[in-house]
């Protein structure tokens, strides 16, 4: 259960003041704006963002009571008003004052990051003590009483993994940090230009980042190591040049934290291996719709398998490259694709509509590897979560056309590629027949190979474009009269009535074969 109490004191008295909290109060659910029209739930945190008279906060105060909200949170001077006090206490209410120079928006991206790291918590301990992200926090508030300044504790990707108090004290690139989780672009492109990664790799034990001209603060930042293996950094803003033993303090709490990140690391390994492996199931028709939903947290809605092969060429870095792309491919996308490998590729699902939509574009977005492999991807069509297999069947038979050169790009989606895998289903049919064996073709075959005077293409184009020799000239790209005479010599060599339907969907039918099978 996450209380107003741990709410307030997580979030700390430089944004939020307790004016009266309840001995006994709903659980925290959600941080809501108080607006005309929207609703509210039992357990909500009520901002009153827009609330400039008292009589509109006493009464905010008695209708969020009325709906079981939490706590309403109000700047001054109106939280202090006797009125509004007066309401929050008679309704049985808590009463949450917003230091008036704190931001509306930052607090409700504070909040939420805040309830997302108590709920962890609170799983954790249900679960018999898994990891969850408030230990991280906690221990990010821990060492930034240490350093004395407010402390980020970042991944290897530079992903914000917790923060601790205090950040309303920072600078722009800080807030752009927690707010989107990770260091920004632009932010990351200046740390690494000063050399700050280079630093972090070659195993410094404390890095310092003087102020720079766009305002950005200077920064204090240690590696987490352990086993000579980088697993993190922390990062904090400090007013300028730390003294030894301040800096000595701050580095000697990495190998705290790196036993934490050590201990998350193996509890989340462990839930992809299992979730890899219901996926797995369902990839393959083995596993419960039902338990699919629950466990890989998947709606209801219909959705896509798409199954993404990239190789680097020699096939010692594939498994590396996979991983690196679902990354890539996740940035930007709204919510990460449950995927697993299976076989040597990559399977997605995606739900139909958006989900889908943005996955293609970031697919088709992809530069090719450096090392020469360039990814390509098939998705299968829209189903429900039961048929998944269907769809991945029909994903991976999308794949063998690109695999074959028979379709363009390397993009492909089952639908819409309906002529192509009529034609090669067709095909794949017809050589099982050996129909391409009967009558004269293998004649044309066989002088092809000896003498490469290419009739047996020829022939193919001029019965796909039926009088239009200009058309199947450009496809051969030869000129219509060099085309001419190769259908007069390709005649004399093998007689043909060409004015037969039965004889030109005869030669089409082993011609497909060829190509297409």
């Amino acid at each position: 259960m996450v209380s107003v109490r741990s709410v307030v004191d997580r979030v700390g008295p430089t944004l939020l003041h307790a004016l009266q909290v309840p001995e006994e109060s709903p659980a925290v659910g959600d941080v809501v704006i108080a607006e005309p029209g929207n609703s509210l739930a039992a357990g909500d945190l009520v901002l009153g963002v827009a609330i400039t008279e008292t009589a509109d906060a006493a009464e905010l105060v008695k209708h969020s009571a009325a709906k079981g909200a939490a706590a309403v949170l109000l700047k001054p001077p109106l939280a202090a008003k006797p009125s509004v006090k007066r309401a929050a206490k008679s309704a049985d209410i808590a009463l949450i004052e917003v230091r008036s120079a704190t931001s509306w928006a930052q607090l409700v991206w504070l909040l939420r990051t805040v309830l997302d790291a108590l709920a962890d918590e609170s799983d954790a301990l249900e679960d018999g003590g898994g990891p969850g992200s408030g230990d991280l926090f906690r221990l990010a508030d821990a060492v930034a009483s240490v350093v004395d300044a407010p402390v980020t504790i970042e991944d290897t990707n530079s992903r914000v993994l917790a923060y601790s108090a205090r950040q309303d004290l920072t600078d722009s690139a800080r807030v752009s940090t927690i707010m989107g989780r990770r260091i920004p672009d632009d932010v990351l492109a200046r740390f690494r230009s000063r050399g700050v990664f280079r630093e972090l790799s070659r195993g410094r034990q404390t890095i310092f980042v003087p102020a720079q001209r766009d305002g950005t603060l200077p920064r204090l930042i240690v590696p987490i190591r352990m086993g000579g293996e980088l697993l993190g950094s922390m990062w904090a803003v400090v007013a300028g040049p730390v003294s030894d033993e301040r800096a000595a303090a701050f580095a000697d709490a990495a190998p705290v934290v790196a036993l934490h990140l050590l201990r998350r690391r193996a509890h989340t390994d462990s839930q992809r291996r299992v979730s890899a492996e219901l996926l797995r199931a369902v990839l393959e028709g083995k596993a419960s719709p039902r338990k699919a939903i629950a466990e890989l947290d998947l709606s209801e809605e219909p959705h896509r398998v798409v199954v993404i092969e990239v190789s680097g060429g020699d096939g010692r870095d594939d498994e590396g490259l996979r991983l690196a792309l679902l990354e890539r491919i996740s940035q930007g996308v709204g919510r990460r694709p449950v995927a697993t490998e299976l076989g040597g590729v990559l399977y997605a699902v995606v739900p139909d509509g958006d989900g889908w939509s943005e996955l293609r574009a970031a697919l088709e977005a992809l530069p090719s590897s450096r090392k020469g492999g360039t990814p390509r991807a098939a998705a299968g069509s829209a189903c429900e979560i039961g048929e998944l297999a269907t769809s991945r069947v029909q994903a991976d038979e999308a794949l063998s056309l690109l695999r074959a050169k028979l379709v363009p790009g390397r993009v492909v989606v089952f639908d819409e590629a309906w002529t192509a895998l009529s034609l090669h289903r067709g095909a794949t049919a017809a050589s099982t027949a050996k129909v391409a064996e009967l009558g004269p073709l293998g004649l044309l075959r066989a002088h092809d190979e000896a003498h490469e005077s290419g009739y047996v293409d020829t022939l193919y184009q001029w019965l796909r474009y039926p009088g239009d020799p200009r058309a199947a000239a450009k496809e051969l790209r030869i000129h219509p009269n060099t085309l001419r005479y190769r259908m007069r010599r390709l005649l004399d060599l093998v007689p043909l009535d060409l004015d037969d339907p039965d004889v030109r969907l005869a030669l089409i039918t082993q011609l497909v074969s060829l190509r297409w099978s």
